[in-house]
């Protein structure tokens, strides 16, 4: 491939950096992704790829050099760089020669497409960005529809939320609707019953008939679910706590109970265990 070889101080370059580090506005909603997974991920769900850096002396099999040809085909601009510049760029020790800047997926509240069945997960002031990956990668597995994000604490850019959703951030739409009272109206308007995931006191998720259209609101790390949430009245359900632990990881919860939504939605039935022989 004939691509224009560019150093540290090229524009793009700067652009990515700052990007990566969150060094200055994210206004067109980019994000790097780096390696062979990150870049199969991105053509596989036909990303917007809208600066793509190749460097042949870290290409490390067959399958790197098509990928990098159908990327250089995708990207908006493409260019080569040296392994010096790589090594200053990549977070990853072995980046394969692949970074790029993407352009996340943009997603309006009001012409969100939503079924019958729709399952909605909503993450309040959630502050790790692995937990945030986590969170799209189980909705997507799940059947789930949207991620509502409020009390936002961490920028869906973060390469660990990427890495963590397994590339499901650029499938999974995400609404950031910013304050727990509109996200509460927003599912009001659209028939949707809400459930408040908290420790302690609260139904046990396993006694919950979920309705068709359901919301699940899990909360931060270290203080739960914001206060306002409660102020609507929305029932409380729990995933009971069997040892000397008092709570569990957020996305641990959360993927317990958007499961046992997904089957009391879809009628899913337990299997019927064989009964001990007698005499």
């Amino acid at each position: 491939m004939d691509l224009q070889q560019i150093g540290l101080q090229h524009p793009r370059i700067r652009q990515l950096r700052n990007v990566r580090d969150n060094g200055a506005p994210n206004n067109h909603g980019l994000l790097v992704a780096e390696g062979l997974w990150a870049h199969n991920v991105l053509l596989d769900q036909n990303a917007s790829i809208e600066v793509f850096l190749w460097c042949p002396e870290a290409a490390y099999s067959a399958e790197v050099l098509v990928r990098s040809k159908q990327a250089v085909a995708r990207a908006s601009h493409a260019y080569r760089v040296s392994p010096r510049v790589l090594a200053r760029l990549a977070e990853r020790d072995r980046p394969d020669g692949m970074i790029s800047l993407v352009r996340l997926p943009r997603w309006e509240a009001d012409s969100l497409s939503l079924g019958r069945h729709a399952l909605v997960l909503v993450a309040d002031a959630v502050e790790i960005p692995g937990n945030l990956g986590t969170l799209l990668r189980t909705l997507d597995a799940c059947g789930g529809d949207c991620l509502v994000l409020t009390n936002r604490r961490t920028r869906l850019s973060h390469p660990k939320v990427f890495r963590g959703s397994r590339g499901m951030l650029l499938r999974v739409p995400v609404l950031d609707l910013g304050e727990p009272d509109l996200a509460v109206a927003w599912l009001r308007e659209r028939g949707f019953a809400v459930y408040l995931a908290t420790p302690g006191d609260a139904v046990p998720y396993h006694d919950v008939r979920f309705p068709a259209r359901t919301a699940v609101v899990v909360g931060n790390e270290r203080y739960g679910i914001s206060p306002r949430w409660f102020d609507h009245g929305l029932p409380a359900i729990t995933v009971p706590m069997l040892g000397a632990a008092d709570s569990l990881n957020v996305s641990v919860s959360a993927s317990i109970l958007l499961y046992a939504a997904r089957a009391s939605v879809a009628g899913w039935a337990a299997p019927q265990r064989p009964r001990p022989a007698v005499g």
